[in-house]
């Protein structure tokens, strides 16, 4: 890639829009969610991928479900996506309250 392409890559990837929103980790065998926030969604799965395969997520029912049970128990399911803020502070203040009701809600774990 030329320099000039991955500039134009780079400054693409930070100008696409992105959903934040809530999200559930869920485990097949176990029926067990953990409930999440993330400024934007579509890079969840990936994050908490890479953390567990890597035995370094901060976790510590996730990953020893994970441990237990591999990879293909698991799924990502998207609960909410947030209203476009602009303000971070309310989008994250938001985010917080929305994680807290789904939590409740499903009588999951926080992550």
């Amino acid at each position: 890639m030329k320099n000039a392409d991955r500039k134009a890559a780079v400054a693409a990837y930070k100008e696409r829009k992105t959903i934040a929103g809530i999200y559930a980790v869920f485990c097949r065998p176990t029926g067990q969610r953990w409930i999440g926030r993330a400024p934007d969604l579509s890079t969840v799965e990936n994050r908490l991928w890479f953390t567990l395969r890597q035995h370094a997520n901060p976790h510590r029912s996730l990953q020893a479900a994970w441990d237990a049970h591999g990879p293909e128990a698991f799924a990502v399911e998207e609960l909410e996506r947030l209203v476009e803020e602009e303000d971070v502070y309310l989008r994250d203040s938001l985010l917080k309250e929305r994680q807290e009701f789904w939590r409740i809600r499903l009588g999951s774990e926080k992550i």
